[in-house]
């Protein structure tokens, strides 16, 4: 039985948490800026940051589903609460992973400023032109944006306790250590 998950699993779940908590350090940054050339230039790159991720997403569900993930350790152990938050919690963040960049994409063509992926290639709108969709879309794609972030502090917190109170090796399987 496989206690692991494998390595490309293992790398994409870094990459992306990296990826993730620097999109949202930027937009949080960025957004506070005044409207200026370094602004833009911010906007530009989270918007293309944030079309990797979504790639990056879609490649990392078409790996896990194709990869399943091990099984949790000591699962007869594992109160029944506590199998559910951790499904509920994956499902959740796995489907943000999807809706806030697809939401930033949306406000972006709402908003008439059309994602030019690394300069090059244009990506097309897919929302009409209109200020009060975009004033929309903003909120929804800042309210995804941190409630993602307070799903990664639960995450995180979780993934410590296991590692330090119940120590059942949970957080070893996410490591390339438990190759």
């Amino acid at each position: 039985m496989k206690l692991y998950y494998d390595r490309m699993a293992v790398s994409l779940h870094w990459l992306l948490a990296v990826a993730w908590v620097g999109l949202f350090a930027m937009g949080l940054y960025m957004s506070d800026l005044s409207f200026s050339p370094q602004q833009l230039k911010l906007y530009n790159w989270h918007k293309w940051a944030g079309m990797c991720v979504l790639a990056l997403s879609v490649f990392r569900v078409v790996w896990r589903m194709t990869h399943p993930a091990p099984p949790l350790p000591n699962l007869a152990a594992t109160p029944k609460w506590q199998r559910w938050a951790h499904s509920a919690t994956h499902l959740v963040m796995y489907a943000l992973f999807f809706a806030i960049p697809l939401l930033g994409w949306a406000y972006s063509s709402a908003a008439g400023f059309p994602i030019v992926w690394w300069g090059l290639w244009p990506l097309p709108d897919w929302v009409p032109v209109n200020s009060e969709l975009a004033d929309g879309l903003k909120l929804l794609h800042g309210l995804a944006a941190k409630a993602l972030a307070l799903l990664v502090v639960l995450h995180v917190v979780a993934a410590l306790k296991h590692h330090s109170i119940d120590r059942d090796g949970l957080l070893r399987r996410m490591t390339w250590r438990g190759q």
